[in-house]
């Protein structure tokens, strides 16, 4: 029970890592300070969500390894300085609040990439390792930028007067991170496959058993969020922000309906897909 939970809490901890790389997206001149004050708030929730889950889970079971302990060390170093992040946003002080966005991402990586290891099957050094902090990269850059799309498409609301160039900007991005988001997952288990010893067991279990779920997956995942980004393309032409909003509402619900179910493919299969 403990695992299950873990997977599905992976969700709150990737939104975080995700949200705050696609905030660096828009130019941070052209639009207003709030729209960074409430996104990176939504962001840091996140975060310390997966941190107190995590921190449950691992009261519940009762183990504190070395291992688990940096994870968690990691992930309430990224919570902080995303907070230091927010607080910065309230200054003018430019250097301070660039220090604070670098340490809050690249602690957010570092953090998602241990917890990504500890879901290999195999050795820490095997070959497989490698393909499981980059899928889980993958998958949390496509959920913030959805995510950060659909905040910045409310901030339309308020702005009235803004330029679209953002949010055409933020759509390339979203559309860039669930081709890579494809790529990745084809690339993981094609090499998985053939690396041979308990990586391609994973894959022929995926493939035996799971194949259905792992075509819902795909189909109620990426493929559909790519569907409703075309159809924001589409809107942003006329322009009609208030409906690519609602696009991107639907996309949101594609994606997270597609983390779903990746995230329980990893918990039968150990991949991370």
């Amino acid at each position: 029970m403990t695992r299950f939970a873990a997977c599905f809490l992976l969700v709150f901890g990737q939104l975080a890592v995700g949200g705050v790389a696609g905030l660096a997206v828009p130019p941070f001149a052209a639009l207003e300070r709030g729209f960074y004050k409430s996104s990176a708030a939504v962001y840091l929730a996140a975060a310390l969500l997966y941190l107190a889950g995590a921190v449950t889970l691992a009261v519940r079971q009762g183990t504190w390894g070395l291992a688990n302990g940096v994870r968690l060390a990691l992930w309430a170093a990224f919570a902080a300085a995303l907070a230091a992040y927010l607080a910065s946003l309230w200054g003018d002080r430019a250097a301070r609040r660039a220090r604070a966005y670098v340490a809050a991402l690249g602690l957010g990586l570092a953090a998602l990439a241990a917890s990504a290891v500890a879901y290999r099957p195999g050795p820490l050094l095997a070959p497989a390792t490698i393909f499981y902090p980059l899928a889980f990269v993958s998958d949390a850059l496509v959920l913030g930028s959805v995510a950060t799309g659909m905040l910045l498409g409310h901030w339309y609301l308020i702005d009235v007067g803004l330029s679209i160039a953002p949010l055409r900007r933020l759509l390339r991005w979203v559309v860039w991170t669930l081709a890579a988001q494809i790529g990745l997952g084809v690339l993981t288990v094609t090499a998985l496959a053939l690396l041979g010893g308990p990586s391609s067991a994973a894959v022929g279990l995926l493939w035996r058993e799971y194949r259905g779920l792992l075509v819902l997956r795909v189909a109620l995942g990426p493929a559909a969020a790519l569907v409703a980004a075309a159809m924001i393309h589409r809107t942003l032409a006329i322009p009609q922000t208030m409906a690519a909003t609602g696009l991107f509402y639907v996309a949101v619900l594609a994606v997270l309906s597609g983390e779903m179910l990746g995230r329980l493919i990893l918990f039968r299969t150990s991949l991370p897909l």
